[in-house]
């Protein structure tokens, strides 16, 4: 059976970024501070604009509520980013168990399972 320790650290990691979401309105309205220093330089209109915009301004356009339209863009960040990072998750524990199984079979071990070692030798 798999270890629950890190499924349900993930789920409480993710379940505490959704609810700092809640909070996303009471952010700061002012800029922060590169973009103060590029108001100051007088250098914030020259850079050039992005090939695109998921979320422009961190808020949903047709959301007619500000507050909302804002916990909504947070949460979709959230979702997004947390997706990212489970597939990119999924994809190095493939790599590895790839390289593990070709490692064994290089020295003519039978491949680790989830009761063997790397050695070959079964767990006691």
């Amino acid at each position: 059976m798999a270890k629950k320790g890190p499924i349900v650290l993930l789920v409480a990691g993710l379940g505490i970024a959704l609810l700092v979401t809640l909070f996303s309105p009471l952010a700061s309205s002012e800029p922060d501070g590169l973009e103060r220093v590029a108001e100051d330089k007088a250098f914030l209109d020259k850079g050039r604009d992005a090939p695109y915009e998921v979320i422009a301004d961190y808020a949903f356009p047709w959301v007619e509520n500000e507050d909302v339209a804002t916990i909504l863009a947070g949460v979709v960040g959230v979702v997004l980013v947390a997706a990212f990072v489970f597939v990119l998750g999924l994809a190095f524990t493939a790599l590895s168990r790839r390289t593990a199984a070709r490692t064994s079979a290089d020295r003519g071990l039978p491949p680790p399972g989830p009761d063997r070692r790397l050695t070959g030798r079964k767990e006691s």
